[in-house]
């Protein structure tokens, strides 16, 4: 056991040295790349760090941080209902509207990009809409789809066809809050991962498919898996990352449909938890430990996909 971490702290000092050297022969590279580093490392690493650190303490903005240790972390698992209510429901968020909404995006532009050009700009245009006016659609969820009144149109249409008698508070129902966010969530999720597909199938070189029903490929599904899938990888994982960031960090279409706070917190989601302790009540330690556990969450389901992915082809 010794022997071998000798060789592996020897071969890790031989790469840094290499490394080393090729660092020093493209300095000027490094140079241009700086200024990117940077940034970088102030507004993505930085915040990070610091949110875990805060994780670990108890700080309202006001006073000077105070170490608690993990007593933050055991209050979330063990005394915060609400906090688990909002685990389970941005899990059914991720689990349902996030491979619905990459599937459906990806055979969206796997169908388009077989249209002409000018349709095809079009039906590009159409399906990017919702993603570019953002909560406006929204209001046509609020106050016209679920509005409730008997002018809502979905109440209107169930009184008129008999099934109701008076009209139902969709979004103030507990029953029925969380799967009309879901609806509204995948509708307004296809735009950039459709877009990114598109741009993926449009780079696909046209000579492979040639090639590979020279060499056995019999129909378009074994052309979608061989040749057309693989060929895409970088825009998938980019689909995939949109797509997990996407559902993880679900709160305002949920505020905007169902109010802040829900009816029985039955729309909490992560995210609004953290809003909530860490906007409303300045409770900044807090809110770090919930923002810690939900980037762990993410790295995880992301490691997750890449592996799928990679078995794309294959």
């Amino acid at each position: 056991m010794k022997e071998y971490f000798n060789k592996y702290i020897t071969l890790r000092k031989h790469n840094a040295k290499v490394a080393w050297k090729k660092a020093k022969r493209s300095k000027m590279c490094y140079a241009f790349l700086a200024p990117y580093a940077l940034i970088f490392f102030l507004f993505y690493v930085a915040p990070v760090v610091v949110s875990i650190f805060y994780g670990f303490t108890y700080y309202n903005v006001l006073e000077s941080p105070r170490f608690l240790g993990p007593q933050n972390y055991i209050s979330l698992i063990l005394d915060d209902d609400i906090f688990l209510t909002s685990i389970k429901n941005t899990m059914l968020i991720a689990v349902i509207t996030g491979p619905l909404g990459y599937i459906a995006a990806f055979l969206f532009a796997w169908l388009i990009n077989e249209l002409p050009r000018w349709i095809r700009s079009v039906a590009v245009i159409i399906f990017y809409v919702p993603s570019i006016t953002g909560f406006a659609c929204l209001a046509i969820f609020r106050d016209i789809l679920f509005k409730g009144d008997a002018y809502g149109w979905v109440n209107a249409k169930l009184i008129e066809w008999g099934f109701l008698d008076t009209p139902i508070l969709w979004l103030l129902n507990p029953m029925y809050m969380l799967p009309i966010c879901m609806i509204a969530i995948l509708w307004q999720s296809l735009g950039s991962g459709f877009l990114s597909f598109v741009a993926g199938l449009q780079g696909v070189d046209r000579s492979m498919y040639e090639a590979g029903y020279m060499d056995g490929i019999k129909n378009r599904w074994q052309e979608l898996w061989f040749i057309t899938l693989p060929s895409m990888k970088p825009m998938l994982m980019f689909g995939a990352v949109m797509s997990i960031t996407g559902a993880f960090s679900q709160s305002q279409v949920l505020m905007q449909l169902c109010g802040y706070p829900s009816t029985d917190y039955a729309a909490r989601t992560i995210v609004t938890h953290l809003y909530d302790y860490g906007f409303t009540r300045f409770e900044m330690g807090y809110a770090s430990a919930i923002a810690t556990v939900l980037f762990l969450m993410m790295i995880l389901c992301n490691k997750a996909i890449q592996s799928l992915i990679g078995r794309v082809g294959t």
